[in-house]
């Protein structure tokens, strides 16, 4: 019986998978998952996202040895331990996840050209990571949308390829060996209040999801307080779930509320669409503004007091301890604390961008660093200049202060939208607040200091 290697990378799941199910016909199969030295030595592989990866590795096992499969696992070069593997079970063709990054596409090119000299084939998959393949659908004049509502007009009309089942079988061949799965335990550094991960507890989120939340998603995705977003993001990063099937199903649904969560669903592919096509975009401008940021070292008290939630704008504050306890932010509130940061500070995105990184269960380069790009003004906003003032939003999306209160507990004892802004009580009434800082800049100087950088004083 001939023998395939399917190499999971971020497609850690059984349902929805082609590369496992083209693998998976009429062969064994070996289900591999490299812990990849380069991504170690970038500095991807932080606390929160290793100990939902070890969830990950541990239910897609789980989920193969119900099938009478299992995983296997190696560490080291990923070029390498796959040709190893390949080369150990005899096996003549190789199936992977295409991806985006540049060092997607430079493991995907070393692959490819190690495999052919040995006379084994690698075949890479579409729409796996993405409901439609960047690049399928492009403008007139260029090789990507630089703007998301053509883009997304374009997207909407494409017909997207039927969801698979998940294989009832998995054959492994017999004596293939396998480094133990790692275990969040062993893990130290991550956030107290990191979710679970695993496609088993995708699956059951997204179920409940479809059930309920998504109707109300229309009106209540920027609801702080509510926290009426799926949280799908982690399982989308790690491949716990299907874009594909995630469109399919909420199309389903009928109403405002799956029309708006497929819409996001397409600012993903949208992000990587450019990420594909430009890949530069990871650690440069998409759209210089000739930016002379703030240095990290004349700005250092206002960073640290922004990472640790400590500038005294009570929802930027809430939003980075939200961070720092859960490896995860409300999308609303990484807007907030990105605009702050690039705008009211005016620190350089990617100082933002890597602290975010760092602690984000869902930290996904193209999401990642395209959001930070579109909220500092040099990636794809149409409004490059645009501020978000952290008062007047935490108005409009914590109306009551709820958000804040479960996460400055120093403002706790305040009530209604007072809380957004302490500076201004006196006397006692301030001094009751423990020590929660007055605010380390002044709007309008913030604003003041922006508008001349961008010559626009």
């Amino acid at each position: 019986m001939n023998v395939s290697v399917v190499l999971f990378t971020a497609d850690l799941r059984l349902h929805d998978h082609p590369p496992l199910r083209a693998a998976n016909e009429s062969r064994e199969v070996v289900p591999l998952f490299v812990r990849d030295r380069a991504v170690m030595d970038a500095g991807f592989a932080v606390p929160n996202r290793l100990a939902f990866l070890a969830d990950c590795l541990h239910d897609l096992d789980g989920g193969l040895r119900k099938r009478g499969g299992r995983l296997v696992v190696r560490s080291g070069d990923v070029v390498e331990e796959v040709c190893k593997v390949a080369a150990e079970t005899d096996a003549d063709e190789v199936h992977l996840a295409g991806d985006v990054s540049a060092y997607a596409h430079l493991r995907e090119r070393r692959l490819r050209r190690a495999l052919e000299a040995e006379g084994r084939r690698l075949h890479v998959h579409d729409t796996v990571t993405t409901a439609v393949t960047p690049g399928e659908v492009t403008p007139a004049s260029s090789d990507h949308f630089a703007v998301f509502t053509p883009y997304f007009r374009q997207w909407s009309g494409v017909p997207l390829r039927d969801v698979l089942a998940a294989p009832r079988t998995v054959r492994v061949p017999e004596g293939v060996g396998s480094e133990e799965l790692p275990s969040r335990a062993g893990i130290s550094g991550v956030s107290e209040g990191l979710a679970a991960g695993g496609e088993t507890e995708a699956r059951s989120r997204m179920c409940a999801w479809l059930r309920g939340g998504i109707g109300a998603y229309e009106d209540r995705h920027d609801d702080l307080a509510g926290d009426a977003t799926s949280r799908f993001s982690p399982h989308l990063h790690f491949g716990t779930l299907s874009p594909v099937e995630l469109v399919q199903r909420a199309r389903t649904v009928e109403g405002p509320g799956p029309e708006a969560f497929v819409r996001q669903l397409a600012w993903r592919d949208f992000h990587r669409q450019v990420l594909a096509a430009r890949p530069g975009a990871a650690t440069a401008d998409y759209r210089t503004k000739r930016d002379r940021w703030r240095s990290e070292y004349a700005a250092r008290a206002d960073i640290e007091a922004w990472k640790t939630g400590r500038t005294g704008y009570p929802v930027v504050d809430a939003a980075m301890r939200q961070l720092r306890h859960e490896g995860w932010m409300h999308n609303r509130g990484r807007l907030l604390a990105a605009s702050f940061l690039a705008k009211t500070l005016y620190v350089d995105w990617r100082v933002g961008a890597r602290h975010f990184l760092d602690l984000l269960v869902d930290g996904d380069v193209a999401n990642n660093q395209l959001n930070w790009q579109w909220m500092a003004g040099t990636g794809t906003d149409t409004r490059p200049n645009r501020v978000l003032n952290p008062v007047t939003q935490a108005k409009r999306y914590d109306p009551d202060g709820e958000y804040v209160r479960r996460w400055v507990p120093e403002l706790a004892s305040l009530e209604g939208p007072a809380i957004h802004e302490p500076w201004k009580l006196r006397g006692l009434d301030r001094a009751a607040l423990d020590d929660y800082p007055d605010p380390i800049v002044e709007l309008s100087e913030g604003l003041a200091r922006f508008k001349q950088a961008r010559g626009r004083d």
